[in-house]
Order: C-alpha cells, then structure tokens, then sequence
C-alpha cells in the first residue's frame, strides 16, 4: 500500500530555525512521503543559500512572497495539507527602534495564514512561537498553562499571534498547536542573535557586547533538537494545546560570553560592557516536561559538544557569512 503524500507550506523556511527544519524534513534522514513549499519574503535575516543543500530535491519548492499578501496566501494554503508557521520578525533590539513591523508581519501575517487555513480547512497548523512570550521568571519555569506577560515589542507580537492562532482552534475548531522554545543555537544562524553575532565578530579579530552584568539567564536549545520537537508536535501533538520545547542548559549571558571566547580562542580583553538594553528580561525557562510526558521529546546535543561544531561551521563557511554582516547591523 503506498503511503499518501503530506503536502507542507513552511513560511519563513529561508530563516534560521526554517531552514534547518526544511533541510532535516527533505534530508536522507527524513521521514519521506512530504512535500514542502516554503514562502518567506526574503527579508534582510532570510537567505536563499540556506535551501541549497534542498534546492534539488523533488519535493521542493520555493515561492518568494509574503505571509500579509492574502490572495497569494489562499492560493498555497489551498494546495496544501499542512502549515508549519515561522515566518516572523524575530530580533528583540530591532523591535525597540521600532514595532510596526513587528505588529504588520507577526500579528497581522498570522492572522492572513489562519484565515486562509479556515476557508481551506487545512487538517494541521503549527505555530512556531517563543518562551519570551512568558516574560521574565526569577526562579523555576514557566508551564504551558501560565499567562503570558510579554515586556519587549517583539515578545508582544508574538503573544498576540499565539493567542489569535489558538482562538481559531477554540472559536472555529481549526487544529492549531503552538510550540514555545527557549533560544536556539546552531549552524545558518544569521549574524544579529548572541551567539552568531559573537562566534563571527570574534574569529574576524572584533568585540563583543555584553549587556548590564551580564547576569541575564536562558537556555539554550541546538536547532535539531527543536526542529525534532517540531516535528513531534506536528505529527503527535493535541489540537489547540501549547508545547514548550526546552534544551537543558540555562547559562548567564556572562557564562556563555565565556564559553564562546574559548571555543574562539579569545578572552577577555574583547569584551566590552556596555549599557543594558530597554526591557531587557532578567530570566527565561521553560518547564517542558508536557512535550516529554506526552511526545518523548528529551534533548539530545550536549551544550559544549553542540557549541563547539557550531563555532567551527561558521570558522568553515565564512563566505556564508561575511556577505550578511552589512545586513546584521542596526
């Protein structure tokens, strides 16, 4: 008996986190029986290049567009039997210089994608969201359950998207599920986040920034293990429920400014303190014992082993990089 094909519309699958998502579905190691087309506007963070490893293979597609651009949205949506939502404006200090964008993209692309998913009625939705969205926690984690508290423009856009997309579940029955993830690390990261912006300013010679005293807190996740929890929510997850998806290692920002100048050959020297950010959140976590009860998801990459071959991808692929550098600046 042949397996049915799933046909997924991945927006935003020209990002980081996309991307890698894109390139593991498609990949030898992937489940098979999928075809993905990813729309993304190729705004200045989404790059072409990270779809090449993909770009042959033949149930892929690629079509440059935007989630807010309602009759090019029903048309995909139409032909599809998934989404898989990542589209988003994601960089928290470009957010505080200004949250039009933010709102435009966020809130109202999402709104554009749910419409459209209803009138099609797409069998599955999956929302792609962030533990910023919880705010700042002085001690424990946040379950699934807590309200949620953004304190940054972005983080506010992307409450907002979260609470529209499960309302389509509980106001129209639209199967809707919302992971929340902790802050990501790996391969194809473009350069503005900490740990690209820090890997790729060190091994060019640079300084880093460390904001305030640098007693900031997250944990962080290596992208396969989050787009392996992804994909236990897609194919296992509940309807209208959220999935907080964590990795395991919480780190100070002066804790991880450390183990990056290592990994770097660096040291202190290059560091330079600098005045903290608006709104900047003293704490991230996220309890994430749901997604393993429920879906077996545990993190598999070791934080050091995972930190380490991420610095020496961006050491061997600096013509990846240094071409956006320009675009990394605010």
């Amino acid at each position: 008996m042949t397996t049915p094909v799933t046909r997924l519309l991945v927006t935003g699958g020209a990002g980081f986190i996309g991307s890698h998502y894109v390139r593991t579905l498609l990949g030898l190691s992937g489940p098979g029986h999928l075809e993905v087309t990813v729309l993304d506007r190729l705004t200045y963070a989404g790059n072409p290049a990270n779809l090449d490893p993909v770009r042959g293979h033949p149930g892929f597609a690629f079509v440059h567009g935007d989630i807010r651009d309602a009759d090019l949205v029903d048309k995909l949506v139409s032909e599809h039997d998934g989404i898989v939502h990542f589209a988003a404006e994601s960089h928290v200090d470009r957010s505080i210089l200004g949250a039009a964008e933010f709102v435009r993209t966020n809130v109202l692309g999402t709104q554009t994608l749910l419409d459209a998913a209803l009138r099609h009625r797409v069998p599955r939705f999956v929302h792609i969201s962030t533990d910023e969205v919880y705010g700042s926690i002085e001690t424990g984690s946040w379950t699934e359950d807590e309200p949620v508290r953004p304190n940054s423009p972005y983080a506010a856009s992307k409450a907002s998207s979260d609470l529209i997309a499960l309302a389509y579940h509980r106001t129209h029955g639209l199967d809707v599920r919302v992971t929340r993830c902790s802050n990501n690390y790996g391969p194809y990261h473009f350069p503005e986040k900490a740990v690209p912006l820090f890997i790729t300013r060190l091994l060019e010679g640079g300084r880093v920034p460390l904001y305030g005293d640098g007693s900031h807190v997250r944990d962080w996740l290596h992208v396969d293990d989050h787009v392996r929890a992804i994909e236990l929510v897609r194919t296992r997850g509940r309807a209208g429920e959220v999935y907080n998806v964590g990795g395991g290692t919480e780190l100070s920002n002066r804790e991880l400014t450390g183990a990056l100048l290592d990994a770097c050959g660096a040291d202190w020297s290059r560091v330079d303190h600098v005045e903290d950010r608006k709104g900047h959140d003293r704490r991230y976590s996220v309890d994430w014992a749901k997604i393993r009860d429920e879906l077996g998801y545990r993190p598999a990459r070791d934080f050091a082993t995972g930190l380490a071959e991420t610095v020496a991808w961006y050491r061997e692929n600096r013509s990846w990089w240094r071409p956006l550098l320009s675009r990394a600046a605010l």
